[in-house]
């Protein structure tokens, strides 16, 4: 019995391996295609897209046709019935799950979704440069016709919009998204009803001024040194839409720079070394293999959230980072640490830019994004109408029209690339990060001594022994509940918001 046991075991070991070894083979293809990705929206010239456009749909056409290969579905299916290790056991969940989606969709879709989505970016930035959504509406309407399609495909019988969103986040389902976003709208309505009613006077200008923009990317290196990003594993570049990108080895963030927006630049770049910090606390044994891989958006997001509002928008972090921002901008001089905090967190429900909201209106701007795409992919609103329905829903949610697409439903990147059904995870990652700050600080104590010093190693590493060193290991729900002892919930963001901004606007009833 004993030798049949070894030899089972070494059919299972020899059957892993090879199917691992496969399984990079994919990764790394896709990674490679990140990397090109990278370069086009950061340094490719402007002519380089129908080439760039080839070598994405190529690179896509490999992955797809590595992992949906009969082989593939053979070592599956073996190793789904044989006794694996836990971390094996989650390879295969993970790996399977991709199998089952992209058998369900044809070749020539994922390659007419690669090569449009490649050609879609400079359409879509050059539409929203001449502010001009009908020169777009052609290449969103071909978009949202091939993600429906797409979705079909996978599940002929759900809601399109619900298999999309569970391209994003496929372990919270869409209907604890819906729940997620409406009692944020209706919690945070009140509440920003009640401060626009506050006679509490802020500091809203302590960044007033024109700032250079090569002394805007010292300062940005300033931050992400702070804050300890490995530059040997990543680098700093601009684009039109901050993104960050890569892998464990190299996780690499771009931000961008206005003349008149310090601020924005800072919290960017806060935002984008979060995603990174999380890339690069994901385990290198890992690598080419979803147990190297982040748990999905939500997750990715609550930590880009978590680093950008809870530690940047903090009034320890003001109290440690102003002296390093004076010695770039000495106009910052008569600063104090009080009103930099004031003014980076100023609720104004005036703004039409998601990217520069506030913690609480941004909610609201996701709503809008969610009820739109929702209705796009239902057949329910024609691309034709967008502009006027988010024009709409801006007034009535924010009380502000936007006067140019630019700055209306041209401003985000996220439909050129066809990525319809993510923007919830935004909300559900501020969501996530105050719960894992708060589970952080019942097992670390009060943090605000270590933002106050610079000192971020024990954040970091609670965060890396709770939620990056595990990868794709465990499902979102399974990994929340493992880092904060609960299922995921709304509760603590709006205790949060509510006593910070209570405090703040010196709202009575908070």
């Amino acid at each position: 019995m004993a030798t049949d046991q070894s030899q089972s075991d070494g059919t299972s070991a020899e059957t892993y391996s090879e199917f691992e070894t496969r399984v990079r083979r994919i990764s790394n293809v896709s990674n490679a295609a990140g990397i090109l990705k990278w370069d086009q929206e950061v340094v490719m010239p402007d002519e380089g897209t129908p080439a760039r456009a080839q070598q994405l749909s190529t690179l896509s056409s490999i992955g797809h046709e590595l992992l949906t290969a009969d082989e593939t579905g053979e070592q599956l299916e073996e190793l789904e019935s044989m006794d694996l290790s836990d971390e094996r056991a989650a390879v295969v969940r993970e790996v399977s799950r991709r199998y089952d989606r992209e058998t369900s969709v044809p070749q020539e879709l994922v390659e007419e979704i690669s090569e449009t989505t490649a050609n879609a970016h400079p359409k879509w930035k050059q539409a929203k440069a001449e502010d001009d959504f009908e020169a777009f509406a052609p290449t969103l309407e071909k978009l949202v016709e091939l993600k429906r399609e797409y979705a079909n495909h996978i599940d002929p019988d759900a809601d399109p919009y619900e298999v999309l969103f569970s391209d994003y986040e496929p372990y919270i389902d869409l209907e604890t998204a819906e729940g997620v976003l409406e009692r944020l709208r209706d919690e945070l309505v009140p509440l920003i009803e009640a401060i626009d009613d506050s006679d509490a006077e802020l500091t809203t200008d302590a960044f007033a001024g024109e700032f250079d923009d090569d002394d805007q990317e010292a300062l940005a290196r300033d931050v992400l040194e702070s804050l300890g990003y490995d530059w040997a594993r990543g680098r700093l570049d601009t684009a039109p839409h901050p993104f960050s990108s890569g892998t464990q080895f190299d996780a690499r963030v771009t931000t961008r720079f206005e003349e008149d927006d310090l601020l924005g630049s800072i919290t960017s770049t806060i935002h984008e070394f979060g995603h990174a910090n999380y890339t690069l606390g994901l385990p290198d044994e890992g690598y080419g293999t979803p147990l190297g891989e982040a748990r999905d958006l939500s997750v990715h997001e609550s930590q880009s959230r978590l680093w950008e509002n809870h530690v940047g928008r903090s009034r320890p972090f003001w109290e440690e980072f102003l002296p390093i921002a004076r010695e770039r901008f000495p106009s910052l001089k008569d600063v104090s640490p009080e009103a930099a905090y004031e003014s980076a967190n100023q609720v104004y429900d005036d703004n039409l830019i998601r990217v520069e909201a506030d913690e609480l209106t941004y909610h609201l701007h996701i709503v809008i994004r969610f009820e739109i795409e929702r209705d796009l992919i239902s057949g329910d609103l024609a691309v034709e109408d967008v502009p006027e329905v988010w024009n709409d829903k801006y007034e009535a949610y924010l009380g502000v029209r936007p006067e140019t697409d630019a700055e209306g439903c041209l401003q985000d990147i996220h439909w050129s690339h066809g990525s319809f059904g993510y923007f919830p995870t935004y909300s559900l990652g501020s969501v996530l990060a105050t719960q894992l700050y708060a589970a952080a600080e019942e097992g670390l104590g009060d943090l605000d001594d270590d933002i106050r010093e610079g000192n971020f190693d024990d954040l970091n590493g609670w965060l890396r022994a709770n939620v990056h060193q595990h990868g794709k290991q465990y499902t979102t729900q399974d990994l929340i509940e493992r880092a904060t002892g609960e299922a995921l919930t709304a509760d603590y963001f709006l205790e949060y918001v509510t006593s910070k901004y209570g405090e703040l606007y010196d709202l009575e009833a908070y």
